[in-house]
Formats: C-alpha cells, sequence, structure tokens
C-alpha cells in the first residue's frame, strides 16, 4: 500500500508525514510526499531540525512535484482542503484524497516553534488514522475493564510468570497504561507501559500467536512512542530474554538501542536479559 501526502512546496508539511509516518515501520505500507510547485529543493533548515526531535531524518529530502504516477497511489491526504479540492479537479479520484486532519498550518517562514507545533499536529492525525486502524491494520486502544481478564489470560498463555488479574489492576493504579490491539473487536494482544517522571519501562508485551509477523507489536509499541510524546519523556526501555533474536530485530527496527543486561533475569527458564532502549528529543530545545 502506498500512501502520498501533498502540500504546497515539499519542503516542510508533507516531508514532515512521509518521514514520521514511514518512522512507525508499518508492515506492507509505504509513505511518500510531493508538492504542487517545482521540485528540486530541501527541506527546510527548521524541517530537518524538528524532524530530528521526533526519531526521524529530512538531510536527505528534496521536493518532489505531483505527477502521472502518483494516481496510483492507494490514499493521497493534502495539508489543506484547498490543496484536496485541487487534485480532484486535476483527475485524482474524490474517494481517495482527504485532508489530514482539518488541515495543517503552513509553518514556512515562522519561527521554529511554529515546524514543531505543525509536526506535532501531523503526528498525532497520522496517529489517529493508524491506531484507529484507517489502513486495514487492527486498531490500539486504552485498556478498559473487560479487558483485564483478557489480558490476564494471555499472560498465562505466554509467559512463565504471569501478571493476575489482581496485579494489572493495581499496576494500573500505579502510573502504568495498557493498550490493547483489536481485530474485529476481538483482543489480540497488548502492551504496558509505566511512567515515572520522564522515563517509560514497558512492563510487557504479547501478540497472539495467530496473529504474529502482522505488525502488530510494532503497533503497540508506537502507541508507546506516541504516549512518549505526550508526556515529554526522555526514553522507553525494555528487557527482553538474549535467546529472543525475532524481538530484539523488532525493537531494533523500532530504534531501541542495547544498553546494557541483566543476568539471571528470567527464572523459567534461567536466561540473561538485554536491556533495551529507544531514546527521545522531546524535551530538547535544539538538535545538533
Amino acid at each position: 500500500m502506498t500512501v502520498t501526502f501533498v502540500c504546497s512546496g515539499n519542503t516542510c508539511r508533507s516531508p514532515f508525514a512521509e518521514g514520521y509516518f514511514n518512522s512507525l515501520k508499518l508492515k506492507n505500507i509505504f509513505a511518500n510526499s510531493r508538492g504542487l510547485s517545482q521540485g528540486g529543493m530541501p527541506a527546510s533548515e527548521n524541517s530537518r531540525i524538528i524532524a530530528k526531535k521526533f526519531g526521524f531524518s529530512l538531510e536527505n529530502h528534496t521536493s518532489s512535484p505531483i505527477g502521472q504516477k502518483d494516481f496510483e497511489s492507494d490514499y493521497i491526504f493534502t495539508m489543506s482542503s484547498e490543496i484536496r479540492d485541487f487534485l480532484i479537479q486535476n483527475g485524482f479520484s474524490s474517494s481517495k484524497v482527504f485532508v489530514l486532519g482539518n488541515g495543517i498550518f503552513d509553518p514556512y517562514g515562522y519561527d521554529i516553534e511554529f515546524y514543531e507545533s505543525a509536526l506535532t499536529k501531523i503526528a498525532d492525525e497520522i496517529d489517529k488514522l493508524v491506531f484507529g486502524g484507517f489502513f486495514g491494520n487492527a486498531k490500539i486502544k486504552p485498556m478498559n475493564q473487560d479487558d483485564i481478564k483478557k489480558i490476564a489470560k494471555l499472560e498465562e498463555k505466554y509467559f512463565s510468570e504471569p501478571w493476575s488479574e489482581s496485579s494489572i489492576i493495581e499496576s494500573s493504579k500505579n502510573n502504568t497504561v495498557f493498550f490493547t490491539a483489536l481485530e474485529n473487536e476481538d483482543l489480540i494482544g497488548y502492551v504496558g507501559l509505566n511512567f515515572i517522571l520522564d522515563e517509560g519501562y514497558i512492563t510487557s508485551i504479547a501478540v497472539e500467536e495467530n496473529s504474529r509477523n502482522k505488525g502488530v507489536a510494532a503497533l503497540l509499541l508506537n502507541r508507546c512512542f506516541s504516549f512518549a510524546r505526550e508526556k515529554k519523556l526522555s526514553f522507553v526501555s525494555l528487557e527482553v530474554r538474549q535467546s529472543n533474536q525475532t524481538a530484539v530485530a523488532l525493537y531494533q527496527k523500532l530504534g531501541f538501542n542495547l544498553e546494557g543486561q541483566r543476568k539471571d533475569f528470567y527464572k523459567l527458564p534461567r536466561e540473561n536479559a538485554n536491556i533495551m532502549t529507544r531514546r527521545f528529543l522531546f524535551n530538547a530545545d535544539t538538535c545538533d
């Protein structure tokens, strides 16, 4: 599936959307960006600075005008209703051209704070689409009361030292948020994130075996990153069995780095844990 984001110059808003969308590493979905004006321009300096705070790079971006090949995009999101109307008037199907949110203010020519505000709004609107299942993926929602028993059953099914219903309830009262993955309204996975001050720790994550390799775990972790942005956390960290190379590879793909080990952290069976952490720059004033 291809998603195309369109703004006027393709030097800030649509590159923001492309970069953020692709940083989510969604399975079988790729984004690009276009503008209405002549191409060949780099992303603006402020755009490059703010993109780095959000964990992706626009250093190699070069603007491109929208063209005939973009008619093949599965979805097109514009940064204003005027751009949407222009595309429809020029032959693009109204059934697949949408305005992102209610439109995104153009920060071009304004201070860097406006660029950060624009990217924050873009990321929030993309999150609504992705976590709402717009692209056919699983829906990601906060845990509700009915989910607790289902999460406990997943714990029993996949972990040698599972959390009980009471421990899930207790942790939810003490700075731990749980997000669930739903497919046809069935709970197929969940993640827990404990946060203290500006620190975040993944308590557990699980996906039903027959729902794996569909990008569900990545969606759950990206929801944690979205929460980290909201709370301006400095990092999100987790432990993983050293032998679980599938999980290690996923975490690395999503920006986690190995930062230590915990000897004999797991008991059944006994095994060391890798400490993997993804760090954020949401609190940074500037990026060097």
